[in-house]
């Protein structure tokens, strides 16, 4: 494998996931600043240091992950994959639909046969407590409505730099957060498509000394001057699909609570199920999740094993194992599979139906 980027990201999550794991050998670090990168290996190891994306090939790695700034997935991803190297992205995958739609028309325009050899999933979706939650689903009769939140109490992870310049990073709050929450919620719905949306933005907190994230250390601030375009670190939507189902979507940065909780609710006509817990690393979490269920008046609760912070990513990391030693030589299944390109899709065009409900459509994509 190599990873791509030497950021907070890969630091803390994926090289060590990937040394640790018997199927995968970290061959080479890709990123322009050869110094962080060799901070970020393990010493007395054999990883390569290389400073450009172009370098990798099919001769000397599997695949890729691309753990990079918003901004540059598209063109690392289009580098890799016209190589014939499988990426595996970080999210958001892309800035916006856009974005997307240019990664498949290139792959289309150079006459390559069958689907991008591209991954991205959320880690939440192998979360006990949310597999738990989807086997649920068939009990609650034709599901009708979801509610999906993400509400920190003080998690702003920076005030300056890419992540909170608009033209660099996509978003805030709803690319940031909003990702996971619509990969689950639609992993559970079957991947519906949107066809209405309407949404409301703030940045109430972004000024808040009191608000900035304490479990990113070196992150929150840098010597770059406050964006031009700001991010939001508040967002609210609400989705209709092509099945009729309501989605409901709140995702904030920073609130009035004391904890940070994640919430899904799903309503069905024989019952409502309810997941709460804390998804993520923040240490402000809730002591452990949540499912009930509530029908006619009556509530019941579905028993949860406890479970390590981060374990989802551990197992996300199996499964991409399994992905890429299986048939097809790590080439994903066509159509709707997890973490495939048509997933992704329709994943990007949620969110910007919603940024462009709130009036916050991104008007210079590079």
């Amino acid at each position: 494998m190599a990873v791509v980027g030497a950021g907070w990201v890969a630091r803390q999550v994926w090289l060590p996931l990937l040394e640790a794991h018997p199927a995968f050998r970290v061959a080479a670090v890709v990123d322009d600043d050869p110094v962080a990168a060799r901070k970020a290996v393990r010493e007395g190891g054999h990883t390569r240091i290389l400073r450009r994306p172009e370098e990798l090939s099919p001769d000397s790695v599997d695949a890729a992950v691309i753990a990079l700034p918003n901004h540059l997935h598209l063109p690392v991803a289009r580098a890799l994959v016209e190589r014939d190297v499988p990426v595996f992205v970080e999210k958001p995958v892309f800035r916006t639909l856009f974005e997307a739609q240019a990664l498949a028309l290139d792959h289309l325009a150079r006459g390559s046969i069958g689907d991008l050899t591209l991954y991205s999933w959320s880690a939440a979706r192998h979360r006990t407590d949310v597999c738990r939650l989807a086997e649920l689903l068939p009990s609650l009769g034709t599901i009708r409505n979801l509610d999906l939140s993400w509400i920190r109490a003080t998690g702003i992870p920076q005030r300056t730099g890419w992540f909170v310049d608009r033209r660099l990073s996509g978003g805030g709050a709803l690319l940031d957060l909003g990702w996971h929450l619509l990969d689950v919620g639609l992993h559970l719905l079957g991947w519906p498509r949107v066809v209405r949306a309407a949404g409301t933005m703030s940045a109430d907190w972004m000024e808040r000394g009191d608000a900035t994230a304490d479990w990113r250390p070196g992150l929150q601030d840098g010597p770059e001057a406050r964006p031009a375009e700001p991010v939001e670190d508040t967002a609210r939507g609400f989705l209709v699909t092509d099945t009729g189902v309501g989605i409901s979507l709140e995702t904030r940065w920073a609130s009035h609570q004391a904890l940070d909780v994640t919430t899904i609710t799903v309503e069905g006509t024989e019952g409502v199920a309810t997941l709460r817990g804390t998804f993520g690393f923040s240490p402000h979490r809730l002591p452990r999740s949540s499912l009930t269920v509530l029908r006619l008046g009556r509530e019941e609760s579905v028993a949860l094993p406890d479970e390590p912070v981060g374990i989802e990513y551990e197992r996300q990391v199996d499964e991409l194992a399994r992905r890429l030693g299986g048939p097809g030589g790590g080439r994903p299944a066509s159509g709707l599979g997890e973490g495939s390109m048509a997933e992704v899709t329709i994943l990007a065009s949620c969110i910007d139906h919603i940024y462009s409900a709130a009036g916050r459509t991104l008007r210079e994509v590079s």
